[in-house]
């Protein structure tokens, strides 16, 4: 089994995956607007679930504050010896101790740069010592026109946000999560031919934290054919619900945990008032305010 949890940080992002393998993986980081009693409560419940594990890694989407924020405190309290992000040289104006930390980390030798296809040990090939972590990463294509325009912008002080890559995560005879970090809707609409090899997705991150502006063109998400979209925590006015899909919105549920057993996950939220109409209910108890079960 494996566990995939979504944290409740307010207007970011911040991910675990605990691995079926010997592996964890975090993805990006947002600990700057909690409390020093719920960010050590986050350090610490990290810390627990990847203290066993031979390899954890650091996905970092983009280094907007959103997605970095608090992260010299992390690499200070659980330490960063994989570093993923794409190949890029973002700069800005008003830099944060956390940006900075960002290019050391970005610019150092525990750098990996993932770009659509990549490959490497264990992060999606085996060994003899320890199995994959089942990552791959769907986007960029670093040679594609908009994209180098992205990075540009980027590398001029411009926001980040369209330098995102599209990682997957998927279990065999299981589940599989995407997460996009915060690509724009013009900047997906512009690609669109080259991510027409997309993979399905049974459970997607909707980009951007779930705004309008993140919205994924209908012909993408006929591709991905999510059976549920996380709706981020962006503030209510701008987001977008995806009408006619099954939807998970955090603003409401709070953290969720994504609990993965065979063909089924087990979804829990930290909202013991909330609740979806669309999950079978199997009467699960591991972690609390269970929700129900999507059956694959």
């Amino acid at each position: 089994m494996s566990i995939v949890k979504s944290f409740s940080v307010g207007d970011g992002d911040m991910f675990y995956i605990d691995h079926n393998t010997d592996n964890f993986t975090v993805i990006d980081c947002y600990l700057s607007s909690l409390s020093e009693e719920d960010k050590e409560s986050v350090i610490s419940e990290i810390l627990g679930k990847s203290k066993n594990k031979g390899i954890t890694r650091f996905i970092s989407t983009h280094p907007d504050e959103d997605h970095i924020g608090g992260l010299k405190y992390f690499q200070e309290k659980i330490g960063i010896y994989n570093f993923y992000c794409v190949a890029n040289e973002a700069t800005k104006k008003d830099k944060s101790e956390d940006f900075d930390k960002y290019c050391e980390l970005r610019d150092s030798d525990k750098a990996f740069y993932i770009y659509q296809g990549c490959s490497r040990k264990w992060m999606n090939r085996s060994d003899e010592v320890r199995g994959c972590a089942g990552i791959n990463i769907q986007w960029p294509i670093t040679n594609n026109e908009y994209f180098k325009e992205a990075i540009e912008k980027a590398k001029n002080g411009e926001s980040p946000n369209n330098i995102s890559p599209i990682v997957t995560y998927g279990i065999q005879d299981g589940a599989t999560f995407m997460w996009m970090g915060d690509l724009e809707t013009d900047f997906m609409d512009n690609v669109k031919e080259s991510l027409k090899g997309l993979p399905k997705a049974d459970i997607l991150f909707a980009p951007h934290h779930g705004r309008d502006s993140g919205k994924i063109p209908l012909d993408i998400l006929n591709i991905i054919d999510p059976q549920i979209i996380v709706i981020g925590e962006a503030p209510s006015k701008n987001l977008n619900y995806y009408s006619g899909y099954n939807t998970i919105t955090q603003n409401s549920a709070g953290a969720i945990t994504f609990d993965c057993v065979d063909s089924k996950v087990h979804i829990y939220v930290s909202n013991e008032n909330y609740e979806v109409d669309y999950l079978d209910d199997e009467g699960m108890s591991r972690f609390e305010y269970y929700i129900g079960t999507l059956k694959l």
